[in-house]
């Protein structure tokens, strides 16, 4: 397997499970990345190890130890570390066995979404521990100086060290609503890459949703949680033509990853079949039921008044609006939208000024592209709404 191969694969469990040796998350980050740099010089020379993972820790782990003899405060970590030292300054071990080593990732996952973090922490910290990515992707991705991130990642490794914040999964009382917490995270990554960018970040939201979905496989919400990503990303190839966003209904279907398609609703029977219905399962079978020809309108607008009932969120209430609009026209839909308050909320003014347009009030949908096009994030949907703008406007008298 190629290095970055293993690197992608390897590196949230190989950085979870020093971090259950290490109690560290700075040492064991620097542990790791030392381990890698050790790999891509040697494996292309000598062969990859029979079991990479074992090698990758104990590297990483022999590493800490040099590391912790240099600040001369081996002694003090000796009861971390867990291991014999005379073990530990030995050469790697090859043949360590893979099956030996715990999987903490999910250990790691809920340490890294600790309510004690900011959220914008959260994110960047699980992306960088669990996805692997580096501080300048992370940076790219959400358009702040490296430099900023960096210090926002240090922050919340130091707050997780010095705040004693505990490196396990929540006790059961706990744990519905951390989980809850760990999903949003990962969602709110998928959407931050939903329009696109140099970081594939809805792939690394589809990557973490896999390894929960793996580390938890009876957890429904985590299982439709992926199938709600896989079943939106299956449409990127169709998303966008000539620079420009593509509605769902003029996407080329031929375009669509059927076998994503598939995995995806496999995904959502599995989370059905455990009898519960919490927000990421309605969602998932709204983005399925969005996906067959006909649309079934009627039971898409039924199961976003659910959704809008468990969440309370006005952009759900701004989805249901959508659906009520091609049941009963579009006055119906934008009487609930006369309802919210999504001033700052970029689809809210392209639905309004769709419904408008439909409705035959093409001044107001002018102004309501107007303010969208002014809030639009992405190159493609700034030509998209300038069309839109140019198509409503009206001649000048």
């Amino acid at each position: 397997m190629p290095l970055d191969a293993v690197f992608r694969d390897q590196w949230g469990r190989v950085l979870a499970t020093l971090v259950g040796i290490l109690g560290d998350i700075e040492l064991a980050e620097d542990a790791a990345a030392e381990a890698f740099a050790i790999a891509a010089e040697r494996w292309p020379r000598d062969g990859e190890p029979t079991n990479p993972t074992g090698w990758l820790v104990t590297t990483a782990r022999n590493r800490a130890v040099d590391q912790l003899r240099r600040q001369q405060v081996l002694a003090a970590k000796t009861k971390l570390l867990a291991r014999d030292l005379a073990a530990a300054a030995a050469e790697p071990e090859p043949h360590m066995d893979d099956a030996a080593i715990p999987d903490e990732r999910l250990e790691l996952i809920f340490t890294c979404c600790h309510p004690a973090l900011a959220l914008e922490a959260q994110v960047a910290l699980t992306l960088r521990t669990l996805g692997g990515l580096s501080t300048e992707e992370i940076a790219l991705a959400f358009l702040v100086p490296p430099d900023t991130m960096s210090k926002r990642l240090t922050r919340a490794k130091r707050k997780i060290r010095d705040a004693g914040i505990p490196f396990a999964v929540p006790p059961d009382h706990q744990l519905p609503d951390r989980l809850a917490a760990v999903l949003a995270v990962v969602y709110l990554i998928f959407n931050q890459g939903w329009g696109g960018g140099r970081v594939d970040l809805a792939a690394e939201a589809i990557h973490l949703g896999r390894a929960l979905a793996d580390l938890m496989p009876d957890e429904p919400e985590a299982l439709a949680l992926l199938a709600l990503m896989l079943l939106n990303d299956a449409r990127k190839a169709a998303r966008v033509r000539d620079g420009q966003i593509v509605p769902l209904d003029e996407q080329d279907r031929t375009l669509w990853d059927a076998q994503q398609l598939e995995e995806g609703r496999a995904l959502l029977q599995r989370a059905m079949a455990r009898k519960y219905s919490g927000p990421y399962m309605v969602q998932a079978a709204i983005a399925d039921l969005h996906l067959q020809e006909p649309r079934d309108w009627q039971q898409i607008a039924l199961l976003y008044e659910t959704l809008a009932r468990q969440t309370r969120s006005p952009i759900v209430e701004l989805n249901r609006a959508i659906a009520v609009a091609e049941i009963d026209g579009p006055n119906a839909g934008l009487a609930i939208l006369d309802h919210l308050d999504l001033d700052h909320y970029r689809y809210f003014h392209s639905t309004r000024a769709n419904l408008l347009r439909r409705a035959g009030r093409d001044r107001e949908a002018h102004d309501a592209y107007r303010r969208a096009l002014e809030l639009a994030q992405t190159e493609p949907e700034q030509r998209f709404l300038a069309d839109r703008l140019a198509e409503t406007a009206l001649p000048d008298h």
